[in-house]
């Protein structure tokens, strides 16, 4: 589970000849300006959000449009600089740092506000506030793995200290800040079965829908035994999650990785305190089947694209194989 990542780098480009440097920009990179919303939102941790604006501007308050540009700042300024394009001066933006928290945001802000020494505000206005040598720290319920935009950050602290010395306290600080926001959280241990001993194909796959989704942190994995009936012993894959997640919701998006389609690929169980939850207790549904359905269709809008691929992938290998052994038990 990721707590807390780096926004985009937000650079200032001041020209005379802003519509020459636009289009110089737009066929450097290969890019196009779009809404600044939309490039904030899009951009990924550590790309760039560019503007260009009139050199007489001084305030760096970010105008409607933007470049976004997939590479880290260094190397924009890099090719910028060595194109030798019409640039006459380079304001960059506050360093932005995500923060993700369950509940209790406004609580948070406060707290973060007071450890830091840090104004609350909004995160639109800690963008027109915050100079080259702020911190801005926004909270966020959304998982970081997602597009983050502005309507997504439910407040921001604006500190006016460098984001390296705000970034190393806020790494030891998160933890604590975590458990005083929520000081309970549940512990639940994940059972994965499969009678065709394709366990390095479903751990793979049950290792990527927790880490898409941030359902929790794995403090423990290894073998276990389970004992279905008396006297037969199978071998299990066991897993523990500390998670703020309700143990039944994470249950129900786990009986989403039991089949594709019509076809079983695995078993597995979801224990809270040593107890099995049973899946009557997910909701009213008329069968496993029809339980694995549903759980299946909100885990395939949840997960981000090229996991949805990835995971898409390892299945079609694992349905492969399930007909080779179909067509090898007729032949025999």
């Amino acid at each position: 589970m990721r707590l807390l990542r780096f926004g985009p780098s937000i650079i200032f480009l001041r020209t005379p000849h802003r519509e020459a440097l636009e289009s110089a920009i737009g066929e450097l990179f290969g890019v196009e300006k779009i809404p600044t919303d939309i490039a904030i939102k899009e951009s990924s941790e550590f790309e760039t959000v560019l503007f260009v604006t009139d050199e007489w501007k001084k305030e760096t308050i970010p105008p409607e449009s933007a470049f976004l540009i997939r590479c880290h700042a260094p190397a924009v300024l890099s090719r910028i600089i060595n194109a030798n394009l019409p640039v006459e001066k380079v304001h960059v933006e506050s360093a932005i740092i995500f923060l993700r928290v369950p509940e209790r945001v406004e609580e948070g802000l406060r707290l973060i506000a007071e450890k830091y020494g840090g104004e609350v505000m909004d995160i639109r206005t800690a963008l027109d506030e915050g100079e080259a040598m702020d911190t801005i720290i926004g909270l966020t319920r959304k998982k970081l793995s997602s597009p983050i935009g502005p309507e997504d950050v439910e407040g921001a602290v604006l500190v006016r200290k460098d984001f390296l010395s705000v970034y190393r306290e806020l790494l030891m600080d998160t933890p604590l800040l975590l458990l005083k926001l929520l000081p309970e959280w549940n512990e639940i241990t994940i059972k994965l079965y499969d009678t065709a001993k394709r366990y390095e194909e479903n751990i793979e796959r049950l290792m990527l829908v927790i880490e898409d989704l941030d359902l929790g942190f794995i403090v423990g994995e290894g073998w276990d035994w389970d004992y279905p009936r008396p006297f037969m012993r199978v071998p299990v894959y066991r897993l523990k999650l500390l998670t703020w997640e309700d143990p039944l919701r994470v249950k129900f998006l786990l009986k989403g990785l039991e089949y594709r389609g019509y076809k079983r690929l695995c078993d597995i169980d979801v224990f809270v305190e040593g107890k099995k939850i049973d899946w009557v207790k997910l909701g009213k549904f008329n069968s496993k089947f029809e339980l694995a359905e549903k759980a299946r269709e909100e885990l395939e809008k949840m997960l981000s694209d090229d996991v949805r691929e990835k995971l898409h992938e390892i299945e079609e290998r694992l349905l492969g194989e399930t007909g080779e052994e179909a067509e090898k038990a007729k032949a025999s």
